[in-house]
């Protein structure tokens, strides 16, 4: 069976406020990916992704959506869009709008209407509800930003109601219950579909339906005694029908590609959103793998991740391959070696996401080994998780050095920092004075550096994403693992009826020895892609060197 388009592709994210700027204010814009189209184009990705660019009060950088039909001024028009959009088509590149449904920004039209009056036509669009006798909140629930007092509710004082906020108090959430809520939605991405975009990135989507009744959380109350509840919040009985209702009414009318972001899932619960069958969505990225939990996952739980989601593709399903994005640390400094074995690390990093199954996503930077960045002090972060999880951690008496072992290695504006485009001053991001700072090492880590290496971390892209269009096995092969209890190495093959490929990454930084299974001795191969020059081409070794990534194909 032929594979559908976004099944092949391989997605380029832009987080536009940091890519390009074109015009000197600090702050990426659309004149500015169009200038840098040919370098994407150059790199073989077919497909960006966009975060959000909609008119946003920016409170939490664009998923703050004030106008959900036109672009923020600081990013350009929305007929800058409309070329940026036939470019991109132009040179064979589509275009994947990220969709932020579970809240809006309170700057949003439908927000400002309803909270004039409780008979207010918008009214039901959101979530109001009185207080508990004493005046206090309906509930115990926290907002993730732990902002204010950390409660998920805000009073409003005109109308004498609270109404609910997962996220920042300037982002109320939308009431999926109503369908005119719903149909308004539905018929806004019908718009953008139509004007030849195509598909979306659906933010935070397994939250949209809320528990019944707002019950208290049970467990650990996290902030001035307010309790997250992420469990509670995610999945809720109900989400399904929304979701299909959201499939027949948009989706299903387009050739259009459907990517979830999948909070709380696992292999089991996370296949009723996208195998075929259930008409949901095409794919989705869940975080057994990429998350910001203190460590990440060790080599054995990386793989029996990756096995464990592989079953949900047996069952006509489909998947992301990501190890970072814009919520998420640079993968060159959670998983590799971002100092000694940088290049090296972020090859073999970049090898796996492109050669296990699903569809593999490159987030901006990646494919010159941008790493993370370590600022001294909290005014020169921008993100809210992070700045507000500061103020709260060390207000309740936390080390400031122990608050910033915690937070640093895992804030979102680590993959925030602007590109680094060269070595001139704001790495050639801008003339102006950029929205956040540049990372210190853009000196050393940039696109013109990285470019002019013999073997640069870009062109080690361009070979993996030119090998994947070459090579069927690598999209629709099927996966099994060898050696699945060794604690460094990661070996796998990729199997169609007419081809085999062998994939062996050694997942450390030390030199191993590893002795090559008989199935895999037992016949010729042929190496296809290295990242590392100064080895043989053959698998008549035993010594494997730090990072080593290899494919081979199978001959005889």
């Amino acid at each position: 069976m032929k594979s559908k388009w976004w099944q092949e592709a391989v997605v380029y994210q832009i987080y536009c406020k940091s890519f390009y700027d074109s015009n000197g204010d600090g702050i990426g814009d659309l004149p500015g990916v169009m200038e840098k189209l040919p370098q994407l184009k150059e790199l073989g990705i077919n497909c960006i992704w966009f975060t959000p660019i909609y008119t946003s009060p920016q409170v939490d950088n664009g998923y703050d959506v004030a106008d959900y039909k036109d672009i923020d001024p600081a990013y350009g028009t929305l007929e800058d869009f409309k070329r940026l959009l036939d470019m991109a088509h132009s040179l064979g590149i589509k275009i994947v709008m990220d969709m932020v449904l579970n809240h809006s920004s309170d700057k949003c039209r439908w927000f400002q209407e309803a909270k004039k009056s409780r008979d207010n036509p918008y009214r039901n669009y959101y979530i109001w509800h009185d207080g508990k006798p004493d005046g206090s909140e309906p509930n115990n629930w926290g907002n993730y930003f732990y902002e204010g007092k950390g409660s998920a509710w805000e009073w409003d004082e005109n109308t004498q109601q609270y109404y609910l906020h997962y996220y920042s108090k300037h982002m109320p959430d939308l009431n999926w219950e109503y369908e005119p809520l719903r149909q308004e939605v539905y018929a806004m991405m019908r718009w953008w579909l139509d004007m030849g975009v195509d598909g979306f990135r659906l933010d935070v989507i397994t939250s949209l339906k809320k528990p019944e009744g707002f019950p208290d959380y049970p467990g650990q109350l996290e902030v001035n005694g307010y309790a997250i509840g992420r469990e509670q919040r995610c999945n809720v009985p109900g989400i399904h029908e929304i979701i299909q209702e959201m499939n027949r009414e948009v989706f299903s009318r387009y050739d259009c590609m459907t990517v979830g972001e999948a909070s709380r899932v696992n292999s089991v619960t996370g296949a009723d959103y996208i195998r075929a069958d259930r008409k949901e969505l095409d794919s989705l990225y869940h975080f057994d793998i990429c998350h910001r939990l203190p460590k990440p996952p060790t080599v054995l739980e990386y793989k029996q991740a990756q096995m464990r989601w592989y079953k949900t593709l047996e069952n006509n399903a489909w998947l992301a391959q990501h190890l970072s994005n814009h919520d998420y640390p640079r993968q060159v400094s959670r998983f590799g070696d971002d100092t000694t074995y940088r290049v090296e690390s972020a090859k073999m990093l970049a090898t796996l996401t492109h050669t296990m199954p699903g569809t593999p996503y490159v987030y901006q930077g990646e494919e010159i080994g941008m790493t993370n960045v370590e600022f001294p002090t909290i005014e020169q972060y921008n993100d809210p998780y992070t700045v507000g999880q500061y103020h709260a951690l060390t207000k309740a008496g936390e080390p400031e050095e122990t608050v910033w072992a915690k937070l640093r290695p895992i804030s979102r504006d680590n993959p925030r920092t602007p590109y680094q485009w060269d070595d001139s001053e704001n790495a050639g991001f801008t003339t102006g004075k950029p929205w956040l700072e540049v990372n210190p090492r853009y000196k050393e880590i940039n696109v013109v550096a990285d470019r002019a290496m013999e073997n640069s971390i870009f062109a080690y892209y361009q070979k993996l994403i030119a090998l994947r269009k070459e090579n069927p096995a690598m999209v629709n092969g099927t996966l099994e693992m060898l050696l699945p209890e060794h604690p460094e190495v990661v070996m796998y093959l990729r199997k169609t009826c007419r081809q085999t490929l062998l994939v062996v990454c050694n997942f450390s930084g030390k030199e191993i020895r590893v002795e090559l299974p008989a199935e895999v001795k037992a016949h010729g191969w042929q190496r296809i892609l290295t990242n590392r020059e100064d080895t043989i081409p053959s698998l008549e070794r035993s010594r494997w060197l730090p990072w080593e990534a290899e494919i081979y194909e199978l001959r005889c």
